[in-house]
């Protein structure tokens, strides 16, 4: 039996621009990452700063693979800001944080590739 890769499945159901509209997709800053080595896969604990409309929230992050605390520091990431808190564990992610699966299915962050203000939202 052949499962399907991320990146061979097919696209989900249409939606409205209202409803991606709903999902609000923000910048931030990583400004502390440190392992989270309670939780079943390997994570992170990350503070993001999404500037003062939103201010520094907390994300539980799977991105050992290809990302050290130390190079997650000064990180621009993009995550989605509106999901209620979501309990991991002992510890409670605020934010969704975004990135696409390598080849591998470990996940590669999605960040714009230009310094944009914290808290800017994707259109």
């Amino acid at each position: 039996m052949h499962l399907t890769q991320p990146h061979e499945a097919p696209p989900a159901a249409q939606i409205d621009f209202n409803q991606f509209l709903s999902v609000d997709i923000r910048i931030g800053t990583v400004v502390a990452a440190e392992p989270y080595p309670e939780a079943r896969k390997p994570a992170y604990k990350l503070s993001i700063d999404f500037g003062p409309g939103i201010g520094v929230k907390r994300s539980s992050a799977q991105i050992t693979r290809h990302y050290t605390p130390e190079e997650l520091l000064g990180r621009q990431v993009a995550a989605v800001v509106n999901f209620p808190p979501r309990q991991i564990g002992k510890f409670m992610s605020e934010v969704l944080t975004l990135g696409f699966p390598d080849a591998d299915g470990e996940v590669v962050l999605f960040a714009p590739d230009q310094n944009v203000p914290n808290g800017a939202r994707l259109f």
